[in-house]
């Protein structure tokens, strides 16, 4: 697309301190609004000048993505455990969100308030 802006995770790659430094310090380049020397990290946008960002830090949609970005990257490996695919030492390991898990944590779930039900009763004869 045209303006096809920078992922969330590729923006918090550049917020690490070691990018950030480098892309708040950029070279003039001629091609770039400003000369390159107003950007916004967090919006992946530059700015014609100091003003301009400093209005743009204030608005909307820059408080957004500010929200937007303290929520963690979405990692492949998260995308695995939301269907079910994970891994532990290299051997599969069943998912924890399919119908036979469900039906074990019923049993267990069950188990558990069977006991906890049956302890009241011994110590009422204890007492």
């Amino acid at each position: 697309t045209k303006r096809r802006t920078k992922d969330l995770d590729q923006i918090q790659d550049d917020l690490k301190p070691e990018n950030k430094t480098r892309l708040v310090n950029l070279p003039l380049d001629e091609d770039l609004p400003g000369l390159g020397q107003h950007y916004c990290v967090e919006c992946a946008k530059f700015y014609i000048d100091n003003e301009t960002l400093v209005r743009h830090r204030h608005g909307r949609e820059h408080k957004r993505r500010l929200r937007d970005l303290k929520e963690p990257a979405y990692t492949q490996k998260d995308a695995e455990a939301a269907i079910g695919l994970s891994t532990d030492n290299g051997k599969a390991v069943s998912s924890l969100f399919g119908p036979q898990s469900l039906l074990a944590l019923k049993q267990k779930n069950d188990a558990t308030a069977a006991a906890e039900t049956a302890k009241p009763q011994q110590m009422d004869v204890e007492a």
